[in-house]
């Protein structure tokens, strides 16, 4: 079986901050919508690393595949490389990193056209020397708790973590894959719902969406392999709203799928590309950041990032956009 990567190569530059002027404020309490916005690159998140001489170095990220934002407004970046779970202030200061030895090391892969087979996952993994250190980092996410929950794709788990890294609940079986209650095959994300519910997207071996109780027990789960409604080509992220409204990425077949808390198909958003990040403001009036297009609830187009770049995860905080790149940066977006 052939593998090809289904994400960019690995490249390393320095950081960047991507400052927009407009005439709305983007805040993590607080949205005012508007278009037509205008915007300025500059360099500067998060300050650099410094060297044994005392000068400033630049970060030596593998892939960035996530970044969250905790209870105190910090910013989580989880990359693909040691310590792969780095803690900085909002302004850009390290704080702290963690994360050796919890993630596997294998790497997921797009199978070759040629050598898929009709209604079957189009993913696999390599582990070992095939594989690279930390690979299986993808997805990380603060629940409104101030728990952190890390996704380990060909790990087959998913981990809640306290603010202090210390491991308080497995979801998945370590190692195994499967299709059952227990078990995920290449899951994606994770997304919580408005009573504690813990929703996971179980996307490049399975394609389906599986639900939880916020300790743990299975209640349901919906999808299958398809392009029609509640099928799946990849279900790679996923976001829940006040309502209970479930928001799913389906990369594959370029749209966003909403459904019930109960997996009720409601609607879907076609022909929007293939996103990779997905992000729900915590406003009474809530947007949907799908990539780098901001959307209101209907779908409708609110705001969008310079090209439309989304990277492979975004969050919010106190009036920033952080998009984590899988070419190795994070691009923070701020309102003057």
């Amino acid at each position: 079986m052939a593998l090809t990567s289904h994400e960019p190569a690995v490249t390393h530059r320095p950081f960047t901050v991507l400052v927009f002027a407009t005439l709305v404020l983007i805040a993590f309490g607080s949205f005012t919508s508007a278009q037509g916005l205008q915007y300025t690159e500059v360099d500067g998140w998060p300050d650099p690393a410094t060297s044994a001489a005392g000068t400033p170095a630049p970060w030596n990220l593998g892939q960035v595949s996530g970044v969250a934002t905790t209870a105190n407004g910090y910013i989580l970046v989880l990359h693909r490389g040691a310590n792969p779970i780095m803690l900085f202030d909002a302004g850009g200061r390290f704080v702290r990193a963690w994360g050796d030895a919890l993630f596997s090391n294998g790497k997921v892969g797009g199978i070759a056209p040629d050598d898929r087979q009709p209604g079957q996952s189009g993913y696999s993994a390599v582990y070992g020397a095939a594989g690279c250190h930390a690979c299986g980092a993808h997805a990380i996410r603060v629940d409104p708790d101030g728990n952190i929950w890390v996704v380990d794709a060909p790990g087959h788990v998913i981990y809640k973590m306290d603010s202090t890294g210390r491991v308080l609940m497995e979801l998945g079986s370590k190692g195994v894959s499967g299709v059952s209650r227990t078990t995920f095959n290449l899951p994606t994300d994770v997304a919580f719902g408005p009573g504690g519910e813990v929703y996971v997207s179980d996307g490049y071996g399975n394609a389906r969406v599986v639900k939880y109780t916020a300790d743990g027990q299975y209640l349901l789960e919906w999808g299958s392999r398809g392009t029609g409604p509640g099928e799946f080509g990849l279900p790679h992220n996923l976001a829940v709203d006040t309502a209970g409204r479930v928001y799913v990425t389906d990369r594959d077949n370029a749209r966003v799928q909403v459904f019930d808390a109960d997996g009720g198909f409601l609607q879907e958003w076609p022909d929007i590309g293939g996103n990779s990040a997905l992000f729900m403001t915590t406003t009474d009036d809530q947007h949907l950041w799908t990539g780098g297009t901001l959307r209101d609830l209907d779908g409708a187009v609110v705001a969008t990032l310079p090209g439309g770049n989304g990277g492979h995860g975004m969050t919010v905080s106190d009036g920033a956009v952080f998009v984590a790149q899988l070419a190795g940066h994070v691009q923070k977006f701020v309102a003057p």
